[in-house]
């Protein structure tokens, strides 16, 4: 027996065909969001019912940050607190140099703390 393709699905084979995260992180899509690990898209579903729940205030995805002329970080997410406050939050599985170096000049710039989850 000869197993047969859709268009679309061999489609979406060709799409993904060859392209492996680098740190073994699967592609996730939520809400017609797509976050880079299925961690990142759990940390959003967590997000959306603290927000229905009445926990947080708000929430923005992928907020970008200006370091310096010609670098940006771009956090995964920035909390709003019932109280007032933000939390700049950055979803990892592994801490790259280039992330490291950028989260040393986003603290020091902004004064604030990337809370990592």
């Amino acid at each position: 027996m000869q197993e047969r393709w859709s268009i679309e699905q061999y489609q979406e084979y060709q799409k993904n065909k060859g392209k492996k995260s680098k740190y073994g992180a699967i592609k996730t899509s939520v809400d017609g969001q797509t976050f880079d690990s299925k961690k990142e898209a759990e940390y959003y579903c967590n997000l959306k019912l603290r927000l229905l729940s009445g926990d947080i205030k708000g929430f923005c995805l992928q907020p970008i940050f200006i370091l310096a002329p010609g670098l940006k970080y771009k956090a995964d997410f920035i909390i709003f607190n019932n109280d007032g406050t933000s939390e700049v939050i950055d979803v990892k599985g592994f801490k790259t140099k280039e992330y490291i170096t950028k989260k040393k000049v986003f603290e020091d710039k902004y004064n604030l703390k990337i809370k990592e989850e």
